[in-house]
């Protein structure tokens, strides 16, 4: 079912792009008991793409399988953000089964960078299974895990003018009171990314929720409306 060639090419043409200097860097930056190749983002992405040409997946089944082998077995930092890189096609944008994926990654990552790199795909799948979908992402709002709950916000950053408000609303509402960092920033950042679509819809949000906003996501919010 895995697609080993595909596995086998990522990890060799990492490799080879290793910079153990830049390597050190990021696994300080990145706060990460994971080792780093110091491979740009940029070059990951490049690689995981001509990988896939060379190799392509079979079905969606297979690129699900090939995904969790990568995400599973990484040793570095960047064969994980490889195995996200897999699902950008046309394989994964619309496949429902690919959620419980996108869901591991985001607890078992459990830092921005897993978590912020499968929002573009929840969102996708939000617009092609919007009930069921917005049944889980409204689940996820309160879930006791905070990136989980992280992800419940940021899913519709793309989503633009098909941004379910209501959603966006409750997601945020429920998690208003919570000090963790990573919260506050993501409600901002969401509603700061819906402004430049619907600035009346977030100046009268924030207006409403004055006194509940946090300082951080407020003034993330507000910058857009700000310019």
């Amino acid at each position: 079912m895995v697609n080993r060639e595909a596995i086998d090419a990522i990890r060799a043409e990492l490799r080879e792009l290793a910079d153990p200097v830049r390597a050190a860097g990021v696994q300080s930056y990145m706060k990460s008991a994971m080792p780093s190749l110091g491979v740009r983002v940029p070059e990951v992405r490049r690689v995981a793409a001509a990988v896939v040409a060379r190799h392509p997946f079979d079905s969606a089944d297979q690129l699900r399988a090939s995904v969790l082998q990568l995400w599973r077995s990484a040793e570095f930092r960047e064969e994980r953000y490889a195995a996200i890189d897999l699902t950008g096609g046309r394989l994964a944008a619309a496949d429902l089964a690919m959620l419980p994926v996108y869901e591991e990654i985001i607890r078992q990552g459990a830092w921005w960078d897993f978590a912020d790199g499968v929002a573009g795909r929840i969102c996708l799948l939000l617009q092609a299974h919007r009930a069921e979908l917005s049944a889980v992402i409204l689940g996820w709002s309160t879930d006791p895990d905070f990136w989980v709950r992280r992800a419940s916000i940021t899913a519709q950053l793309k989503a633009k003018a098909n941004t379910d408000t209501e959603l966006l609303r409750r997601v945020i509402e429920v998690n208003l009171a919570d000090p963790e960092f990573f919260i506050r920033k993501a409600i901002g950042w969401a509603l700061r990314e819906y402004a430049k679509t619907a600035p009346d819809w977030v100046a009268a949000f924030v207006a409403e929720h004055e006194d509940s906003l946090s300082p951080l996501s407020r003034r993330e919010a507000l910058k857009n409306l700000a310019r």
